[in-house]
């Protein structure tokens, strides 16, 4: 006979206590900060142009850094922050795929219009795949939340 206790996963397999009650919203950030950028990409590949130029352009929002580790880093901690605003309004009015993609139309006029205004690297990319792609952080968002 097999005690119950062996079946389970040792304590340091162990997911974290947080995991259970963050886990949507870490996976809905996941999957939005991944599969947002399909707009721009299909614009730069359409068009021969630079597929990691945004991503060049988010590393220059860190002082005397560039390049597109930076550039990654920069997109995936403004897309938790993102997503963790979007999970807190989503607990007391459920966003879902529409209500996100209107969130994403908010965080494009602050994120490219507001704070892009300032940025060369930001204020220089194709306006209209970046709006998308903020759309489509969004939508994608309050669908996964």
């Amino acid at each position: 006979m097999v005690a119950s206790s062996a079946r389970r996963l040792p304590a340091r397999c162990a997911r974290p206590p947080w995991w259970e009650s963050h886990r949507r919203v870490v996976i809905a950030g996941a999957v939005a900060a991944t599969c947002s950028g399909v707009p721009s990409t299909v614009y730069a590949l359409a068009t021969g142009g630079d597929l990691l130029r945004s991503t060049r352009a988010a590393a220059t929002l860190v002082p005397g850094r560039r390049g597109v580790v930076t550039g990654a880093a920069v997109h995936l901690l403004v897309s938790a922050g993102w997503t963790a605003a979007l999970a807190a309004v989503d607990r007391h009015h459920r966003l879902g795929p529409l209500g996100g993609g209107a969130a994403g139309l908010l965080i494009a006029a602050l994120d490219l219009e507001v704070a892009g205004r300032a940025n060369p690297a930001i204020s220089s990319l194709p306006r209209l795949p970046q709006w998308l792609d903020h759309v489509a952080f969004g939508a994608i968002v309050g669908a996964l939340l």
